[in-house]
């Protein structure tokens, strides 16, 4: 155990000096999801992408090392980078990102995207489109000259912790939760899943208005928009049902819809998700601590 727990701390220690950010430890870091990717990119890594340097992650270092002939000792020094190619240059910072680089600095800016808001699809660690996009879009919310180049203000305003909430909210739902916003598999979840059984009632989380109701594409499906002022924007998918209409004026707890898995869904729940002036951001900086379900244990 003494041996594993040194070994984590060595990589941890190796990754952060070449790529460090000021996020939150509950983002986690963007070293390590670089890292991940590359080690996916050589199918050595199936976990998910969320920059937790746990075992998973440290076993695959060592497969890697052992793999590239190089001493297996768990640490990402220099060699065990250069030895990832493309996969394994240029730690974040270094350079001004473009449509179409590669490497582990794109990696690390597509896991930051996600935790402020935008995320673009796969952490692939190439910059294509969607990445492209997702750094104009962050930007604009940033208040930064919108290029869709990631230079050093970009990088240093993504090295920030993720925005919250700046009002309180209530529970949508009274049930248990589900996928928490965050990393899933090579993805990011942008809001909470609440499971229900179908057609359960669904209520407004604030006071406020509603600005979209009805069908979504994209995989939200039916879907319920709802403005609460602040610049915050409450969103209610997979419904089965909608109750409401755009323009409506709703109180908090009015119903809203009914729990249906509409939509890109595996089953009924509810994919609740809030905006911040366009930014995905974790909802469970809005909702209320006393309303919290039975379930729920904070970290």
């Amino acid at each position: 155990m003494l041996r594993t727990t040194l070994a984590l701390a060595a990589v941890a220690a190796a990754v952060g000096l070449l790529d460090t950010t000021t996020c939150a430890a509950a983002t986690g870091d963007a070293a390590v999801a670089a890292l991940q990717v590359a080690l996916h990119a050589r199918r050595l890594y199936p976990g998910p992408i969320d920059g937790v340097l746990g075992p998973q992650t440290a076993s695959a270092v060592r497969r890697f090392q052992r793999r590239a002939h190089l001493p297996v000792d768990g640490v990402v020094g220099p060699g065990t980078r250069a030895a990832f190619g493309r996969w394994g240059r240029h730690p974040l910072g270094s350079r001004i990102l473009a449509r179409r680089a590669v490497g582990w600095d794109v990696a690390a800016l597509q896991f930051l995207l996600a935790w402020h808001g935008f995320p673009c699809g796969v952490f692939d660690a190439i910059l294509g489109d969607r990445t492209a996009t997702a750094v104009r879009r962050f930007q604009r919310w940033a208040g930064l000259p919108v290029d869709g180049r990631a230079g050093r203000a970009t990088v240093a305003a993504l090295r920030a912790p993720p925005a919250f909430s700046p009002i309180t909210l209530a529970w949508p739902l009274r049930t248990g939760l589900g996928d928490r916003f965050g990393p899933r598999g090579r993805r990011f979840h942008s809001g909470i899943d609440l499971p229900a059984q179908a057609r359960t009632p669904v209520a407004a989380a604030g006071a406020g208005r509603v600005t979209w109701a009805g069908w979504r594409r994209g995989g939200w499906g039916k879907l319920v928009t709802i403005a609460h002022g602040h610049a915050v924007r409450s969103m209610y998918a997979h419904l089965a049902r909608v109750d409401v209409r755009v323009g409506d004026s709703v109180a908090a707890g009015f119903p809203v819809g009914l729990v249906g898995a509409t939509g890109h869904a595996t089953g009924p729940h509810l994919h609740f998700e809030l905006r911040l002036r366009g930014a995905a951001i974790d909802p469970l900086t809005a909702l209320r601590f006393g309303g919290w379900p039975s379930t729920l244990l904070p970290d």
